[in-house]
């Protein structure tokens, strides 16, 4: 790191929110930040959840097109049938619905940076017209005949084993060399040693001050247990696993025992796209499921809370004579279960759960119906917050915006 001084790393690492000082990372911050003075494509390879997106935005930011726009573009999230026009803009009239002429991503950043996350799904008809790109700057609108041109940069990303693709025809051999002029090996975070303690340590924070409650600590034997975990989903699967931990042991020393509770059985070795994207279908709508179901208890339980504390506020405010009659009504021999406070029904004393379940079973069990419904509701739901806005939904649901396509279209949500 002869030109890349440890100062402008750090530099780096504090804009962006970087955390970790393993070599293997640092190399590949040192590795983009030497490329992005010298205008050509990039090629950036690592597992599903490595945090592959921040290397694009120091590429940009260090370059000479830091002050022209930058612009991401998930490929996997795009239907096949509508990316030609999002990527190179169309025509008025060109398909059923353009009423009106738009410009695509690649106009829009011109002179500046486009990201391409997932380049490995595009469709091959579109991998045709981004290598003319790459290799002329020219690209036509779909229902035109006009040629354009656009001055960009192009940085790409993926998760999946390249040379496998080529070989088995998935992606063009001559696109795959014309994006990897340089290539960037983002590192798994089960090869960056101590930082997955610091990771859990900065998401355990940030999810203390996120949902005000006391920040979870970790046991030496837990910290053992992070650090020789494998982390199939990376950075992603551990901000998830310390997520759920400052839910629901908020304020506690998760022990190993604890850990181990919320880590699925890791008894694969993932490598790039293998464990990412499982080739069993059933597994991969299995993952996306569990991940809608959690954020929907997540809704659940938080309006259970809104109901106790409703509850607990109705009853303080009656009538001291109510309160006198229905003491008079119990035996003094009988002890009165304690009002507990604590902030999720889980964590109460036995007799106080019991009795608040009763009461509240009555309005929270009815309205759950079935794993679909409520999934097709929270979703409905969500898109009418979001002024049926699908980006921001997919967001707040924290699913892909391909999978919540595919949702909307099952449940006829359109």
């Amino acid at each position: 790191m002869n030109s890349i001084t440890s100062t402008g790393l750090q530099a780096v690492k504090q804009r962006l929110g970087i955390v970790g000082s393993s070599p293997a990372l640092l190399d590949a911050i040192d590795r983009a930040l030497r490329v992005a003075p010298i205008d050509l494509s990039v090629l950036i390879i690592g597992e599903s959840g490595t945090g592959k997106e921040f290397f694009p935005k120091i590429i940009h930011s260090a370059g000479a097109r830091k002050h022209a726009r930058y612009i991401a573009v998930n490929c996997g999230a795009i239907p096949e049938g509508t990316i030609d026009s999002e990527l190179f803009g169309h025509e008025k009239g060109a398909f059923t619905g353009a009423i009106s002429s738009r410009k695509g991503y690649f106009e829009e950043a011109d002179g500046g940076t486009i990201f391409l996350d997932e380049v490995a799904e595009l469709p091959l008809t579109t991998q045709a017209r981004l290598l003319r790109v790459l290799e002329s700057g020219e690209f036509l609108k779909v229902g035109s005949s006009t040629v354009q041109r656009t001055n960009i940069r192009v940085v790409a990303a993926t998760n999946v084993d390249m040379a496998k693709a080529v070989a088995e025809g998935r992606f063009r051999q001559d696109l795959y060399y014309r994006l990897s002029t340089v290539q960037i090996n983002v590192p798994p975070l089960r090869d960056r040693g101590s930082d997955i303690t610091l990771l859990a340590r900065k998401f355990a924070a940030d999810f203390s001050e996120r949902y005000s409650t006391p920040e979870i600590s970790l046991s030496d034997d837990a910290r053992t247990l992070l650090a020789s975990y494998r982390w199939p989903g990376n950075v992603r699967q551990l901000k998830n696993v310390v997520e759920q931990l400052s839910l629901f042991e908020a304020g506690d020393e998760i022990t190993r025992e604890r850990l181990q509770r919320y880590l699925p059985a890791a008894t694969f070795s993932p490598v790039v796209a293998a464990a990412a994207a499982p080739n069993d279908p059933s597994e991969r709508s299995y993952a996306r499921e569990r991940e809608v179901l959690f954020n929907m208890i997540f809704r659940l339980r938080e309006e259970v809370d809104s109901l106790r504390a409703e509850l607990s506020e109705k009853k303080t405010a009656a009538p001291a004579m109510a309160a006198v009659t229905s003491a008079a009504m119990v035996p003094a021999t009988q002890p009165q279960p304690p009002i507990s406070h604590h902030r999720a029904l889980i964590n109460l004393p036995e007799e106080t759960a019991a009795t608040e379940v009763e009461t509240l079973q009555e309005i929270v069990i009815p309205a759950i119906k079935t794993l679909e419904d409520t999934e097709k509701e929270t979703i409905r739901e969500s898109l009418e917050r979001n002024g049926g806005r699908r980006k921001a939904a997919a967001a707040e649901l924290r699913i892909s915006e391909r999978t919540l396509y595919r949702k909307i279209k099952e449940y006829g949500l359109e």
